[in-house]
């Protein structure tokens, strides 16, 4: 499974305009220090009026700045934890604390996250191979779509939807919490292609408890490029 350790290029944390990648540090790399909260590659209130700048400065600068120093001393507390890289503790999760679970669960998602959106405009569409296993394994797009929504919106508290792949297939699931489909005991397992974060902290500034609301216009500002290179990876 590819590392998910990714530095964003020329960006500014919170403020700056630039939307590229950089090439990823290899898990050796990454294992050799802490974690690290890699800077956003958009500008805080780029996602508006999907998404509001103090929504993303809490959500980014807070939440997972806190999953990141967590994780650090989570991992500092487990020997058996580190030098491995964050794949590969996910991959056996279920053997660690809850507080290991929970922080490299949040820090995976949230670095998935933010890469996986971009501001309107900007964020292409399906490509041609995305689009025709999508039409094959849901009917449509717009299926899809529900689908994913309906994940989202039914998933009791805090969590995430997903579409993933499965090795021969899409298939939309949720995971409670900050869990996710590469850990070991996933109820649903695959190589995330598009994550949605339905914690209320993703959107409660703007939408209140309007979860659907925040889930349908979050079209918008979904980064389809970051999902096809997932996808075209996912099924090399």
């Amino acid at each position: 499974m590819r590392s998910l350790t990714i530095a964003f290029a020329s960006a500014l944390a919170l403020g700056g305009p630039a939307f590229v990648l950089a090439a990823a540090p290899t898990a050796s790399a990454q294992s050799a220090a802490a974690f690290e909260l890699a800077p956003l590659p958009y500008a805080a209130d780029a996602l508006e009026p999907v998404i509001d700048a103090e929504t993303m400065n809490i959500h980014y600068g807070r939440h997972h700045q806190g999953y990141v120093t967590n994780l650090n001393k989570a991992v500092s507390e487990t020997p058996a934890l580190q030098g491995k890289s964050l794949e590969a503790i996910l991959g056996e999760v279920s053997a660690h604390p809850a507080a290991v679970r929970n922080n490299a669960g949040g820090h995976y998602n949230h670095t998935l996250f933010w890469r996986l959106m971009a501001p309107q405009g900007a964020g292409g569409e399906p490509s041609d191979a995305l689009s025709a296993q999508i039409e094959k394994d849901f009917g449509s797009l717009d299926a899809f779509k529900e689908a994913f929504q309906a994940a989202g919106a039914q998933r009791f508290g805090s969590g995430w939807a997903w579409l993933v792949w499965t090795g021969d297939k899409l298939a939309v699931a949720s995971t409670p919490n900050q869990d996710n489909p590469l850990m070991d005991d996933a109820a649903q397992k695959g190589a995330p292609i598009i994550a949605n974060d339905v914690w209320e902290h993703a959107y409660y500034l703007k939408h209140q408890n309007n979860r659907g609301a925040y889930l349908s216009g979050w079209w918008s500002v979904l980064n389809w490029n970051e999902a096809n290179r997932l996808f075209a990876e996912a099924t090399r």
